[in-house]
């Protein structure tokens, strides 16, 4: 968590209506929350927010995505947690994306 964001949620920061282009307001942490920073925060905050509505579904709107549990050896494992580190993905993405190019490749 930012600094902005202890500060928003301690009650530190009042929330009001202003062009802080033109009038910033700087946090106890002597962090400047100009037009930029809120709105990267508030992108910030509203991706957080969906992630904990779940992801998308996969086979189309109000229809769950079938799963698929399967079992590997622990290096495979492993190697797959890396690469997900690497690219900053999920496992679950890197796992999928492999199945969807084998799958296009043997088809």
């Amino acid at each position: 968590m930012t600094p902005l964001q202890k500060a928003i949620l301690a009650g530190d920061v009042e929330v009001v209506d202003v062009d802080l282009d033109v009038e910033p307001i700087t946090l106890p942490d002597g962090t400047v929350l100009d037009n930029a920073a809120a709105e990267k925060l508030g992108n910030e905050i509203a991706e957080r927010a969906a992630r904990r509505r779940g992801r998308p579904s996969l086979t189309g709107p109000g229809e769950h995505s079938p799963k698929l549990a399967v079992r590997v050896g622990s290096s495979l494992k492993t190697s797959i947690e890396d690469i997900a580190a690497r690219e900053g993905r999920r496992m679950a993405d890197v796992v999928r994306d492999a199945l969807e190019e084998y799958v296009a490749t043997h088809h």
